[in-house]
């Protein structure tokens, strides 16, 4: 699939929102400028919908078409993609206790397993919690290939409908449950973040968002390009809705956003998401300079930006107190360099090298005999 910069662009917005959602780690934005960052998460759900869109087409494009889905093939280049930086960053964390932003951190085979979502103790174990959100598409990556094989053995449009419909009521029935629950019982630890927020079972709604529309875009092309050709239109949808999320969630925590306000985020995103795809769109038919950029370094910057956050406030951090701009740039400049190392030394070697070895065990197939010229004589 070629880069579309309406994606990119949204993939930019998703990790500079997650970015100044996270600058309160250094004393935060300021007064003027803390609207920036009010909801800042949101950007991962950005991230989970484009992930559901993305790896959704991957998936479920050659199962459309009847070809043959190699699960080998998909699990190696998810491994290639993740992995390395990945592990890099977690070696650092374990190695240098004093760039951490808080000084508990989780078990090492926690991160390992991908399972610190799930078993973190967040209020002694700060440290690289954000890589609860990879921990997400880890699980999503392994269980979405064995199920979109499944239900497209024998295609059935309610029966996809259904899923979806079962999974969206089944998500806001479980977070209202524990909500309420919790609520009732006040457990001494932050149980917003670890039975809620963190859970894969709770943040379902992006990633099938995105699904959704990468179902639509294989199995029914003919509607999806009349949705992209209206892609104007649902971006100014998808920026209503959002608006109206931002209602929803205007207390973070409370029931209404963390019952229906996934869904109706996500469903807004995934409408951004149309216009992004869209190429005559506002979004889509130009290329913002530099979004590319921040799009195809998003990984690293998301892995990483927590570590260079805490360097710099470690090393320039009471000289640049009350600066305000100056100290904003000074932190941009930083996140962006420290994020460009890890791509440029690690991601992108190991994507070469992924591509390179994909390259050569395509070209070591045999050639179907029917293809084959029968010798002259």
């Amino acid at each position: 699939m070629t880069r579309l910069p309406g994606l990119d662009l949204l993939r930019a917005i998703a990790i500079v929102w997650v970015m100044l959602f996270h600058s309160f780690l250094v004393g935060g934005l300021g007064a003027d400028l803390a609207w920036l960052s009010r909801y800042g998460w949101m950007g991962v759900d950005i991230f989970f919908v484009l992930s559901g869109f993305l790896i959704g087409r991957q998936v479920l494009a050659p199962l459309a078409h009847g070809s043959d889905f190699s699960f080998g093939d998909f699990y190696s280049r998810r491994a290639y993609r993740i992995l390395p930086a990945f592990l890099v960053v977690l070696a650092i964390y374990a190695a240098f206790p004093a760039l951490r932003e808080a000084p508990g951190m989780a078990p090492w085979w926690q991160f390992a397993t991908f399972t610190v979502n799930l078993l973190i103790d967040y209020g002694t174990q700060q440290a690289f919690s954000h890589a609860w959100s990879l921990c997400v598409e880890e699980h999503f990556y392994l269980l979405f290939p064995a199920l979109a094989w499944w239900l497209t053995r024998r295609p059935s449009a309610a029966k996809f409908v259904s899923v979806c419909v079962l999974l969206v009521l089944a998500g806001i029935a479980l977070r209202g449950t524990v909500w309420l629950h919790d609520t009732e019982m006040d457990p001494a630890r932050n149980w917003f973040v670890e039975d809620i927020y963190y859970p894969t079972w709770s943040r379902l709604d992006g990633l099938l968002a995105g699904v959704v529309l990468a179902t639509i875009a294989a199995f029914r092309p003919a509607t999806w390009a009349r949705m992209t050709a209206r892609g104007n239109g649902f971006l100014l949808l998808g920026l209503a809705v959002v608006a109206f999320a931002f209602w929803l969630f205007r207390g973070r925590t409370g029931l209404l956003g963390n019952t229906v306000g996934w869904p109706v985020l996500s469903a807004a995103i995934a409408c951004l998401v149309v216009a992004g795809a869209s190429p005559t769109s506002w979004i889509g038919r130009h290329s913002l300079p530099g979004a590319a950029w921040v799009a195809a370094t998003s990984y690293s910057l998301y892995l990483s930006h927590k570590l260079v956050f805490v360097a710099v406030e470690r090393g320039l951090g009471e000289w640049l107190a009350g600066r305000g701009l100056l100290a904003f740039a000074v932190y941009a400049v930083a996140t962006a360099l420290g994020g460009a190392a890890l791509h440029y030394a690690v991601e992108r070697p190991f994507l070469r090298l992924r591509d390179r070895r994909r390259s050569r065990a395509i070209a070591a197939q045999p050639v179907p005999a029917a293809l084959v010229e029968p010798a002259a004589g």
